[in-house]
């Protein structure tokens, strides 16, 4: 999905996706349909409901990194943002560059980990 342009709540590729779409547009390739939240701001949201969010969808917290685990990072002025561990990159959706890119992940220090557990909640 590298390349596809950002989209503020974007959850189709077709039509742009922002970073909480991407995640879940990422797993809804590999199979998986998860509760997506809808209606959350770029801003503003505390940690404690981004994680909620994130177990609520089956994730859970990971030590290690993994192919395929997604990285939550607090970034400046109460935002948080979401991406998928790559082998050697971290893919997000990027506001400021207006589309989805790799980031190497040696350039990402505080990176907390979360691996989707088996049998998560499924939204047909």
């Amino acid at each position: 999905m590298v390349g596809v342009r950002f989209r503020r709540q974007g959850c189709d590729p077709a039509t742009g996706l922002d970073c909480v779409g991407l995640v879940w547009a990422a797993y809804a390739a590999a199979g998986w349909r998860l509760v997506r939240p809808v209606g959350y701001p770029m801003r503003g949201w505390r940690r404690e409901r981004v994680e909620a969010a994130l177990l609520a969808a089956g994730f859970g917290p990971a030590e290690d990194a993994r192919i395929g685990d997604v990285g939550l990072i607090a970034l400046a002025a109460g935002q948080f943002h979401l991406g998928m561990i790559g082998a050697e990159s971290f893919v997000h959706a990027h506001a400021g560059l207006r589309r989805v890119v790799e980031t190497p992940l040696g350039a990402l220090d505080d990176m907390v980990r979360w691996r989707l557990r088996a049998g998560p909640p499924r939204c047909d």
